[in-house]
């Protein structure tokens, strides 16, 4: 009916607690909390992945597009799009 409970301390708590303090210790040196620790340096690291991801983005729209491009260029059986994709096609090769 009532179970009863054993509210005896565990005594082995100190080692467990030191082994924490030995992780946590350990954890706050990696170089990623250190980074996220310092507000100029979190400031710079994001501000050169948005760089990148930027130039990254453009020269991929760019290459993608202009391969698509090309593709539609080709395509004469939709003479409307073969046309218009050619247009486009003209237009790029000459700049």
């Amino acid at each position: 009916m009532t179970q009863e409970r054993s509210d005896a301390p565990d005594t082995d708590i100190k080692p467990e607690l030191v082994a924490l303090r030995k992780q946590l210790e350990k954890l706050n040196s990696h170089k990623y909390i250190r980074v996220q620790n310092s507000l100029p340096r979190l400031l710079w690291n994001h501000f050169l992945r948005g760089l990148a991801m930027g130039l990254g983005t453009a020269v991929g729209a760019t290459l993608l597009l202009s391969f698509l491009l090309i593709l539609l260029a080709k395509i004469d059986f939709i003479p409307i799009i073969g046309d218009w994709a050619g247009q486009i096609a003209d237009q790029i090769q000459s700049r």
